[in-house]
């Protein structure tokens, strides 16, 4: 009988505490149980150390993503090459390496640039409405009518393809989704008791928009930030593959996946690595994205 109440005193007690948690900390008490999204993380910030560290592990190697060797073309992995060498004798490891470096810069400041476009803009048409709300719409709903790697591939033509411009393109054209869920939130959030009461003590429209509603769009905006830099990834690849992504000599893996289609038979180390750190990475942020989606939720019961 003793030992009954004791474990109810203990639940009861355990109860209490979780209902003291904030909404941040039940979100990484969930976290620190999901070891699918944790060990997602952790091989997304191993890859991230390794291209960041291009510069001195290569030196220390006494590789270069560049110089050509023409002496040792489709190399085999060795002790001095880890990785083998591509068609024009570079260093596969170092290429790969400086590779991650672009396309990660790439895909994150991209949806970096179209996050904040888009937040922005759904922030406003979702608090004022009115005329600028429709003809925003309008434009987005004109935008998803065309296919999206359509436009890409007509303004990649048009415009010299660095990472600049991709960087450009992709940001720009990337925040409509992001712009209609803000937008859709700060609509039902503005007609909140606090945002009413805060309006009717003569809080500023600006106050309210960030110390009232921008703190309850974080976790919207994270979950989609780690999906949208996946997308961004496989959309930088699927354009390197077409020819209308960076060109060489600068790597991404999307382009040393192109360059090395051709040569599959003679060479399947060069097409397998970055078809490999492309799938990791990408499946990586989509495990990240799906586990803070659980964590942030406030319906998902602890």
């Amino acid at each position: 009988m003793a030992t009954a109440t004791n474990i109810a005193q203990l639940q009861d007690g355990e109860e209490e505490q979780l209902r003291r948690l904030t909404h941040n900390q039940r979100a990484l008490r969930r976290l620190k149980k999901d070891y699918l999204t944790l060990g997602g993380l952790g091989i997304l910030l191993l890859l991230v150390l390794i291209v960041i560290t291009a510069p001195a592990t290569t030196r220390i190697l006494g590789i270069d993503h560049l110089t050509e060797n023409l002496s040792k073309i489709y190399a085999d992995p060795d002790s001095e090459n880890l990785l083998g060498t591509d068609d024009k004798g570079r260093d596969h490891l170092a290429r790969l390496m400086y590779g991650g470096q672009i396309s990660l810069a790439i895909a994150v400041t991209a949806s970096t640039l179209s996050m904040t476009i888009g937040i922005s803009l759904g922030m406003l048409t979702g608090y004022y409405g009115g005329i600028v709300d429709d003809i925003l719409i309008w434009l987005i709903t004109t935008l998803n009518s065309i296919p999206q790697l359509f436009l890409l591939l007509i303004i990649s033509s048009i415009l010299s393809p660095s990472p600049i411009v991709f960087i450009g393109i992709l940001g720009f054209l990337g925040w409509t989704g992001i712009m209609r869920l803000v937008r859709g939130e700060t609509l039902s959030l503005r007609e909140r008791e606090y945002i009413i009461a805060a309006r009717a003590m003569g809080a500023s429209d600006a106050r309210i928009m960030f110390q009232h509603i921008f703190p309850n769009l974080i976790s919207i905006v994270v979950v989609t930030m780690a999906i949208d830099i996946g997308a961004l990834i496989l959309i930088e690849s699927g354009l390197s593959f077409l020819g209308f992504g960076v060109q060489p000599p600068t790597p991404t893996w999307g382009n040393m996946l192109s360059e090395s289609r051709a040569f599959f038979r003679k060479a399947p180390h060069l097409v397998i690595a970055p078809g490999l750190l492309i799938s990791i990475t990408v499946l990586c942020l989509y495990i990240i994205g799906d586990g803070l989606r659980d964590a942030l939720d406030p319906t998902t019961v602890d």
